[in-house]
């Protein structure tokens, strides 16, 4: 059920898409190419990739045609983003999309020269992918999904949902810059809320298990961190918080489609979309030291009714009437 009007790419073109108008092309006819690094998977992404394209073919950019986008995925592996970037600089790519802030680093460390774009950051400043949000300078500029700043409302809704909250475990990333600025901004409105937090720090899929089967009954609701290694394995994790009868929070709606239970953040499929057009810009002549990082317009709180009923919880109604979208 829809509160309000919600960005929806169920049933998005298939990709490659068909030919249509061209644009212009490099000296030669050959068209521009872009490096796509999807910092998760197709599994988890794909929709974000339908929208950049999708609003890239509005923009007037055919892929086949007026441009050629080489798709990679770094799957949430650091390792992965630094050798994508590495191949998309050897193979002289006009512009790199890297999506996710350590994916965008790793494109930044390869190269000084190609032009970045990356849809979703959470600190760029902090993570030092620009000078400034203004005036970002250097190769690199793109959205900030405000990732940090959103942690301290997350908070605030679990307790509001769950007034006797008091325990709450935090899986956290350790080796992902947005996801330990997130975890800090935590803690500290964990110490406002009264709320005692358990850690549990992963750096490898191996790890995430072990930091579940760990929890045991130390904890009486669960919230992950903003990051691709998470997003890629949401399903494993929602079905231990079910079979815990966890309460869960994240930062996208897509931890939802697979049985979580609320989200809020920013909407990624309209980043995604946006960053089309700084690609546009870029393409077309503009510097991405000249074009300010841009910050998120719409938001939404997810709840999934479904995933409530199943853990035996009741949502406030106060809570249900605020939401954007209510699942059941």
């Amino acid at each position: 059920m829809n509160r309000r009007a919600f960005l929806s790419l169920i049933g998005s073109a298939a990709w490659p898409l068909a030919a249509g108008t061209a644009r212009a092309q490099q000296p030669g006819g050959k068209p521009p190419t872009l490096g796509y690094l999807g910092g998760g998977g197709p599994a988890s992404q794909r929709a974000w990739l339908d929208a950049f394209v999708r609003r890239l073919r509005e923009l007037g950019w055919v892929e086949g045609r007026s441009i050629m986008i080489d798709v990679r995925w770094g799957e949430g592996r650091p390792e992965r983003y630094a050798a994508i970037a590495g191949e998309f600089v050897k193979a002289k790519v006009d512009i790199i999309l890297a999506g996710g802030t350590e994916a965008a680093v790793a494109a930044k460390q390869a190269t000084s020269t190609i032009p970045i774009v990356f849809p979703t950051a959470g600190d760029p400043v902090g993570s030092r992918l620009v000078a400034s949000l203004p005036r970002p300078g250097g190769n690199v500029t793109g959205l900030s999904n405000l990732g940090t700043d959103l942690a301290a409302k997350r908070l605030e809704i679990l307790r509001e949902a769950f007034p006797e909250l008091s325990r709450l475990a935090v899986m956290a990333n350790v080796d992902y810059s947005g996801g330990t600025f997130e975890a800090s901004e935590i803690q500290e409105a964990a110490r406002r809320l009264k709320l005692e937090i358990v850690p549990l720090s992963i750096r490898r899929v191996e790890d995430i298990e072990p930091a579940l089967e760990s929890l045991k009954s130390r904890a009486q609701a669960l919230y992950t961190t903003g990051d691709p290694l998470v997003n890629a394995q949401r399903l494993r994790i929602n079905t231990f918080a079910l079979a815990a009868r966890l309460p869960t929070m994240f930062s996208q709606r897509q931890y939802l489609e697979v049985g979580g239970l609320m989200s809020y953040g920013p909407n990624f499929l309209d980043l995604n979309r946006r960053a089309a057009d700084y690609v546009d810009k870029i393409l077309r002549g503009a510097k991405p030291a000249e074009l300010p990082v841009e910050q998120p317009t719409k938001f939404d709180l997810v709840i999934n009714l479904i995933t409530a009923r199943a853990i035996g919880i009741a949502v406030p109604p106060t809570l249900l009437a605020r939401a954007d979208e209510v699942i059941e």
